[in-house]
């Protein structure tokens, strides 16, 4: 996963710039049919029938953090369209858009479908 221009500059601002950040408490996990350049406004996040999106909870060792737990999505009540990119939002609506990446495969979600990611399926590295 990429850091998004906003969590760049919180964490520049922070360490090099001396304003303080607070990490947020929870963070979401968010589904993208479509990313022009990963930043908000730039991509397309699913919506549809029981599509909501769920919190996921980190684990860092070394120079990578990645999910604790697998993250389930709702049952879709109805398509979704083709999953693409993935997204980690500091709030369940709106808020700001942390970190994402492109899936390995594309996966059309379609009404009766539930979107799976595996414990340790979502990576993060600084390098």
């Amino acid at each position: 996963m990429s850091f998004s221009n906003y969590l760049e500059t919180k964490i520049l601002d922070h360490v090099f710039g001396g304003t303080a950040y607070t990490a947020p408490g929870t963070l979401y996990l968010a589904l993208f049919t479509a990313v022009s350049s990963g930043e908000t406004g730039s991509v397309t996040e699913v919506s549809g029938t029981a599509y909501v999106r769920k919190s996921v909870a980190f684990t860092t060792s070394g120079d990578t953090t990645s999910n604790t737990a697998a993250v389930e999505f709702d049952t879709a009540g109805s398509n979704w369209g083709t999953v693409t990119h993935v997204g980690i939002y500091d709030a369940s609506s709106a808020g700001n858009l942390m970190a994402y990446a492109t899936l390995s495969s594309s996966k059309t979600i379609e009404s009766g479908d539930v979107f799976r990611v595996p414990a340790g399926d979502l990576d993060i590295t600084l390098n």
